[in-house]
């Protein structure tokens, strides 16, 4: 497969182009933002260790049944994957309330939710991804009512899949973002399921392992990041 044109650079990503139309290398690089840009960093491993996360994980979802945008590893910090029309969504499931929620609902941080909270969020960086529901995404043409049913019963049979998963390694997947996009008509989940989009604590002690350590300037960014995947037995030789 032959990488071509870069199409698109995203704070932590890029994708390009390949000699197959329906075909892209998503490619992860060391780049960590936060706070929509304001804080920039280059760490270490970082690419690598996203990227091979985001490749055990697609394939366990897309052992569960769900379809996803990927196809294989192609270097350390590449994969290649279909090409979406993507929706300018994102889809966020809490299984415990911390960060923007508690802000803006005044619940208590660490609070389980049962059940889960689903939420819409707008692909906007110059709006700051502002929260939307069902009637802004048809109104706008974003998505239609039958596709925003899809992505939201997929989001959910991720949180099944990936909530026992993590369990069973000690962790606790507090929250998540997915985005989805259409490959020949169907929908499929893209982007990618890695520490840079998802909330992990420690199940005993509660500490974070993920880029809230990035946020708050905790440290150890990269090495919690590789404790998860080494507690999923994620192979990142």
């Amino acid at each position: 497969m032959i990488r071509r044109d870069e199409l698109y650079a995203g704070k932590a990503k890029s994708v390009f182009s390949t000699d197959d139309p329906d075909l892209l290398v998503l490619h992860f690089r060391n780049d960590t933002s936060a706070f929509d840009g304001e804080k920039v960093e280059q760490l270490d491993r970082k690419g690598m260790v996203n990227n091979k996360f985001n490749g055990f994980i697609m394939q366990k979802l897309s052992e569960a049944g769900i379809p996803t945008h990927f196809e294989k590893l192609i270097a350390d910090e590449s994969a290649l994957v279909k090409k979406l029309e993507m929706f300018p969504i994102e889809c966020v499931v809490r299984n415990v309330a911390t960060g923007s929620i508690v802000r803006r609902l005044g619940v208590q941080d660490g609070m389980e939710l049962n059940p889960p909270t689903f939420e819409f969020f707008l692909k906007n960086d110059a709006l700051h991804d502002p929260m939307i529901n069902d009637y802004h995404i048809i109104t706008f043409g974003w998505a239609s009512a039958e596709e925003i049913a899809e992505m939201k019963a997929l989001t959910f049979k991720v949180n099944e899949v990936l909530k026992q998963m993590f369990d069973a390694a000690g962790l606790i997947l507090v929250d998540y973002k997915l985005e989805f996009g259409k490959f020949h008509g169907q929908i499929h989940l893209g982007d990618e399921f890695s520490p840079d989009g998802c909330r992990l604590w420690d199940k005993e002690t509660r500490q974070k392992l993920d880029k809230d350590r990035f946020r708050q300037g905790l440290g150890g960014v990269v090495e919690a990041y590789e404790e998860v995947a080494h507690r999923l037995g994620v192979d990142l030789s």
